[in-house]
């Protein structure tokens, strides 16, 4: 399994076949909390 850490291309990330978790579903969350992160 490869992680594309530090690859910002959503492209090079399918291409060269890299693991990507969409983590979209936790925004709300990290906003609404208050916190820094």
């Amino acid at each position: 399994m490869k992680y594309p850490i530090g690859i910002q291309s959503f492209a090079q990330i399918r291409e060269d076949h890299y693991t990507y978790v969409d983590k979209t579903a936790l925004i709300y969350q990290l906003v609404s909390t208050g916190k820094i992160y």
